[in-house]
């Protein structure tokens, strides 16, 4: 490793300190940029506002605008409090920027709204118009979405409303669980780090591990029921004000994704649950168990010899990004070199492991790394999400953002990529490992993110049914559902749906979708990537496209069509056919 790799964030690529007079002028600048959007064409009467050659000289400006609306202050003051969630001063200071932010950005309402307005003659000829060509899929989106967009003033409501219910419970989740500690084997580690080493631990130690878990999950349901209530309840009350009939609805919009796909996947993945219990009762033998329990869905039923530690795990992964494409190998040095990527896990980060990029801004990559063989592929998911912001960013601040169901596929095909090289590595009998490792990660990807999406349907359900969800029925919801995958080789006890307490995903409404479809599309890929080298050139095609178009056009244009179902189908057989393999290994 070279000494000028860091393995912690180098917030000077934003700002020197929080004192840092440039986080003020940045803020002034979008304010500034937002009132004079609003004073040169809110004036404008319909004819001039529609005439084309004014139109695209507006929306130049929005989309001017619209790069910088994540903009650096706000990117500076979360990744802080991800740092530490204690940082009460950067707390404070975020919720006042994002509070300016939101009343600046309402001075571009108004534009939205006007073009939702115009009559269905002029959005024909607007979407037919050659020198408006370059915004045509955003103007599309705009004139099917108008039929959920409130009034001006209503929409400033909307947004003002955001932070206190929405964003506010979300933050104040995120820092209780952060501040969470573990006693375990005489420390205390975070609860991000109990819940990274149960997998890897003996079955006495996982058992006992959980259970100190559940018992600190528990004493936090009381805020979680309250927190996914208020959640549960504004995400109906903002359906019901913009007309979206189904809970889900608004966030398969919002990734421009093809409703009716999105349910034909739910219900193939769900009608497949059988192959998910066909493999659990695999993995029952292996761990040498009559019963499963919770924590051992994702149990290691022995180790794969290999030295993980993240040193290791890059130098590993610089070979396999170079062997690729060299330019991955390139951008993942880069990172470590500028500081983009926080390592280890400690006292007040948040857990888990994300991407977060912008067009403007330098993309972070978080990680809780903890020597595994899990973490090795978490940091070829991640850089996944990183190589597929970089190359997006040549489609400019108009596209450069893509879909999040596309994003997973890049995540979920790097890091099979990555993963698939550790097994050729391997002897034989760790090939027997690495194949039930895989599978596992696989079901978990495909089928407990579907039965997580059945869960995020039957709570917001509840809510709109009865009006309130209970902590005890949440863990029964949890637990009817996670049945649902797991099948009879598990015995889940009432205990363990508390572990909806901190289940982020939840919080995300029906976000989990997308990795399914990743997966399933991120195989496909990989397929095709094996039999034809020469299909590098389509993968980085998409890689490049952002969000210039759906997500089902993008992959249609490198010849995947996911809009029949016959893909998510292929998809699943292939994992079947992993678990006959892993079976007559097994001897079973």
């Amino acid at each position: 490793m070279k000494n000028n790799f860091k393995n912690e964030w180098d917030f000077s690529l934003l700002y020197s300190s929080i004192d840092d007079e440039r986080i003020d002028k940045d803020i002034q600048e979008i304010e500034r940029l937002c009132t004079m959007f609003n004073s040169k064409y809110s004036v404008l009467d319909k004819n001039n506002f529609i005439k084309h050659e004014n139109l695209i000289i507006s929306l130049k400006d929005y989309f001017h605008i619209r790069s910088k609306l994540t903009p650096k202050p706000i990117v500076y003051l979360s990744l802080l409090l991800h740092k530490n969630s204690s940082n009460i001063k950067a707390q404070a200071l975020l919720n006042k920027i994002i509070s300016r932010i939101t009343n600046a950005t309402n001075n571009l309402n108004f534009y939205i709204i006007n073009l939702g307005n115009i009559s269905d003659s002029e959005k024909e000829n607007i979407l037919n118009s050659e020198i408006l060509s370059k915004y045509r899929f955003f103007l599309r989106n705009v004139f099917l979405d108008a039929k959920h967009n409130l009034s001006e003033a209503e929409e400033r409501i909307m947004s003002l409303k955001n932070l206190p219910a929405s964003e506010m419970w979300d933050s104040g989740h995120d820092k209780i669980l952060s501040s969470v500690m573990i006693k375990w084997k005489g420390k205390e580690i975070p609860l991000a780090q109990a819940n990274s080493l149960i997998a890897d631990s003996s079955k006495n130690d996982r058992y006992k591990l959980a259970k100190l878990i559940t018992i600190e999950l528990k004493k936090l349901s009381v805020f979680s029921e309250a927190e996914m209530n208020a959640l549960v309840t504004n995400a109906k009350i903002n359906d019901e004000l913009r007309k979206y009939t189904k809970p889900y609805e608004a966030t398969v919009d919002g990734y421009n994704n093809d409703l009716a796909t999105v349910e034909k996947l739910v219900e193939i993945v769900s009608n497949n649950f059988s192959i998910a219990h066909r493999f659990h009762k695999i993995k029952a033998k292996l761990l040498k168990l009559k019963v499963l329990k919770y924590s051992d869905r994702n149990a290691k039923y022995a180790n794969i010899d290999g030295n993980y530690s993240f040193n290791n795990s890059i130098k590993s992964l610089i070979k396999v990004f170079g062997n690729f494409d060299k330019k991955y190998s390139d951008i993942l040095k880069k990172y470590l070199e500028n500081g983009q990527i926080d390592v280890y896990p400690k006292k007040g980060k948040t857990g888990g492991a994300y991407c977060w990029g912008t067009f403007e801004n330098p993309t972070f990559v978080l990680l809780n790394h903890v020597n595994s063989l899990h973490d090795y592929s978490t940091i070829a998911h991640e850089m996944g999400h990183a190589f597929h912001t970089e190359l997006s960013k040549d489609q400019g601040p108009v596209y450069s953002s893509y879909s999040t169901s596309l994003a997973e596929t890049a995540s979920t095909f790097f890091e099979s990529l990555a993963f698939e090289s550790i097994i050729e590595t391997l002897p034989d009998k760790q090939k027997i490992i690495a194949l039930h490792n895989q599978i596992n990660d696989d079901i978990s990807t495909i089928f407990r993110q579907i039965a997580c999406f059945n869960l995020e349907k039957d709570i917001h359900n509840h809510v709109r049914e009865n009006g309130y969800v209970s902590k005890e029925e949440l863990a029964d919801l949890h637990n009817k559902n996670m049945k649902a995958y797991l099948g009879s080789a598990f015995k889940l006890e009432h205990d363990d749906g508390y572990f909806f307490v901190q289940w982020g995903h939840l919080r995300r409404f029906f976000y989990v979708y997308t990795y399914a479809y990743g997966q399933l599309v991120s195989s496909a890929l990989l397929r095709r990537y094996k039999q034809d080298k020469s299909f590098i050139v389509s993968i980085e095609k998409f890689l490049m496209a952002g969000g210039k178009d759906t997500p089902e056009n993008i992959l249609k244009n490198i010849g995947i069509d996911v809009t029949t179902g016959e893909l998510f189908q292929e998809g699943i057989e292939e994992i079947l056919q992993k678990i006959i393999k892993l079976e007559k290994l097994v001897g079973m």
